[in-house]
C-alpha cells in the first residue's frame, strides 16, 4: 500500500483523509499545514502519494505542486478542492497534479481516486 503525505491547512480535513485511507492499508507518513511544509515534507519523506489542498496559507497547493514536480517529475499528487473551485482544479491539473477529489469527501471517491492514481504510477 501507499505511503501518503496529507497537505491541508484544516486539521479536521487531514484527520478525515487519514480516517478514510488508513483502514485501506495506506500509511500516513506526514501532515503539512501549508504549501511550504508540503514541499519540505515531500523532499524529506518521499511519499508515494500526496493529497494537496488547493487553497492554503503561505504557499498555495498549486505552487507547491509546481515546486515538487520540478524536483520530482514522477510525484503522484491528488488535489483536494471545494465545490466551485473548478478553475483552480484545472490549473492544478495543468501544473501536473494527477487527479482531484472534491470536498466534502465521499470515502468511496477518495479511495477510488487514490487507488487509480497509484495504479497509473506503477
Amino acid at each position: 500500500m501507499a505511503r501518503v503525505l496529507i497537505a491541508d491547512d484544516a486539521s479536521f480535513m487531514r484527520q478525515m483523509i487519514r480516517e478514510i485511507i488508513e483502514p485501506e492499508g495506506h500509511e500516513v507518513v506526514g501532515e503539512a499545514t501549508n504549501g511550504i511544509e508540503a514541499v519540505a515534507l515531500y523532499e524529506e519523506l518521499l511519499p508515494d502519494l500526496v493529497t494537496m489542498d488547493i487553497v492554503m496559507p503561505k504557499r498555495s497547493g498549486i505552487d507547491a505542486v509546481k515546486t515538487i514536480l520540478a524536483e520530482s517529475p514522477t510525484a503522484c499528487i491528488v488535489m483536494c478542492s471545494a465545490l466551485g473551485q473548478e478553475t483552480l482544479v484545472m490549473e492544478a491539473l495543468q501544473a501536473g497534479a494527477r487527479d482531484f477529489i472534491v470536498k466534502p469527501f465521499k470515502p468511496e471517491s477518495v479511495i477510488a481516486t487514490i487507488k487509480k492514481t497509484i495504479e497509473k504510477a506503477d
